[in-house]
């Protein structure tokens, strides 16, 4: 919804209704991750994608028919058979798409859900997409960590939204939306009810240490993948804002210093990235003995050759490190893609955190059996 959600606005704030898909659940190959929406305006306009093309012709004509009957529908769209004109996905995989309609009335909430995101302010909010009481089905709650009314809007019980609202933090905590399966009635063991969570956390971070032409374009990158880049170096000369336009902020101050600042603040969590590429023992050392320590950090590169490596290990040992504190540096950093330039170097690096994310091997595709997706 993220996506798609200024186009969703204007509308609501026109007092038009709008007819929404959103992706709840995936299984296989599906093109489309949880949380994916596509919107069917008054007008019969088309925004977003559930698919990438597969099956947005039939959500298009259900989103017409639940926006005429108001009733949400949860639907299920799997292979396509040899019929060429039926509906489904050609890549293989299997996708839900719960459609309900869109409107000032239907959703109150959607100014403030929409403020609180512009201002990266955390929620969940989850959705009940399945349930054996039709009455229950689009009902809303909306999480909000460390708020003076945490929850606002109901599942259907104080019981469901007690379940509900403790795993819809913990989605949000882990910045990733999901379809959670309860009893009718919130049972923990059980069956019946399912409620779907999007978890609007602010963009993660990629701090990148090392003002250098490489780092200009690993922030680039980085942005582009929807991350918050900072750019830290303590030399002042080199850590400007028009040599890094790609960053949303550039830090002239010891690397360390800054990033033990930020871990005490609670500005580091499990999603954050780090690339550090000054290579040089002054900079990297003091910086990797803080960041190794840290459990929480998703991704932890720094660049080097082989030697510089070799040397970095060293003494990081003297420092104190664990060898599996050690085992959480990825150095030299990157994938192997044969990169010469800055450009590819940067996507190099970007290669590797994906794959570190999603637990991709970083081999060729066409060499591989099985599934493309874990």
């Amino acid at each position: 919804m993220r996506e798609v959600m200024s186009e969703l606005l204007a509308w609501w704030e026109a007092g038009e209704t709008v007819g929404v898909g959103t992706v709840v659940a995936t299984f296989q190959s599906a093109p489309r991750p949880p949380g994916a929406s596509m919107l069917v305006g008054s007008g019969g306009e088309a925004v977003g994608s559930v698919s990438g093309g597969c099956v947005e012709g039939a959500v298009y004509e259900l989103a017409q028919s639940v926006v005429e009957t108001g009733a949400p529908v949860l639907e299920r769209y799997g292979v396509s058979d040899d019929d060429a004109f039926a509906v489904g996905l050609t890549c293989g995989g299997i996708l839900d798409v719960f459609v309900e309609k869109v409107n000032r009335e239907t959703f109150p909430e959607l100014g403030e859900i929409a403020a609180d995101i512009e201002a990266s302010r955390p929620l969940a909010l989850a959705t009940v997409i399945e349930h054996p009481d039709p009455a229950w089905l689009g009902r809303r709650m909306i999480v909000r960590p460390d708020a003076e009314v945490p929850r606002s809007g109901s599942i259907g019980s104080p019981r469901a939204d007690d379940a509900v609202a403790d795993d819809a933090l913990g989605l949000l905590a882990a910045g990733h939306n999901g379809t959670l399966s309860y009893g009718p009635d919130g049972e923990r063991r059980g069956e019946g009810m399912r409620v779907f969570v999007w978890a609007f956390a602010p963009p993660p971070r990629m701090l990148v240490f090392g003002a250098i032409d490489f780092a200009a374009a690993v922030a680039r990158i980085g942005a582009f993948l929807g991350y918050h880049v900072t750019v830290c170096d303590a030399r002042p000369v080199f850590a400007t804002n028009s040599r890094f336009p790609g960053a949303d902020e550039v830090v002239v101050q010891w690397p360390h210093r800054y990033f033990a600042a930020e871990a005490e603040a609670g500005r580091v969590d499990q999603r954050t990235v780090m690339c550090v590429l000054t290579h040089d023992p002054k900079f990297d050392v003091p910086l990797l003995e803080v960041a190794l320590r840290l459990p929480d950090v998703a991704y932890v590169g720094a660049m080097g050759s082989r030697r510089t490596h070799d040397d970095r290990l060293v003494r990081l040992r003297e420092a104190g490190l664990t060898e599996k504190e050690l085992e959480r540096l990825s150095s030299p950093i990157g994938l192997d893609l044969g990169a010469r330039t800055p450009e590819e170097t940067a996507i190099s690096i970007a290669a590797e955190i994906v794959a570190h994310q999603w637990g991709g091997s970083g081999d060729r595709l066409a060499t591989r059996e099985g599934r493309i997706h874990h």
